[in-house]
């Protein structure tokens, strides 16, 4: 679990982020999960952009990849999911 501080650091390192996952009228899938999973191991932190054809609730949408991909809701701010999980091999973050 991210304690405050951490997620405050977080998110400013995602502010200069763009989204990289579009979230829409299909929802989440195994696949959408996978792909995350995999930019995660790459960035550790990236931003999933929910648009506006989305069938779920963006609580829903952020609730569905965070667990599928084991990673960490930084923070939700308007359509834009933010994620975080740390890295085996390509650790670039140390947490404050």
């Amino acid at each position: 679990m991210l304690t405050g501080k951490q997620k405050r650091f977080l998110r400013s390192k995602a502010h200069h982020l763009n989204p990289i996952f579009q979230v829409g009228k299909g929802g989440v899938n195994e696949n959408m999960i996978k792909q995350i999973r995999e930019a995660l191991e790459a960035r550790e932190l990236l931003k999933v952009s929910v648009l506006q054809n989305c069938d779920e609730d963006r609580d829903e949408v952020a609730e569905a990849i965070s667990k599928g991909a084991d990673a960490e809701l930084v923070q939700i701010i308007g359509n834009t999911i933010v994620l975080y999980k740390e890295s085996i091999e390509n650790k670039q973050l140390i947490l404050p």
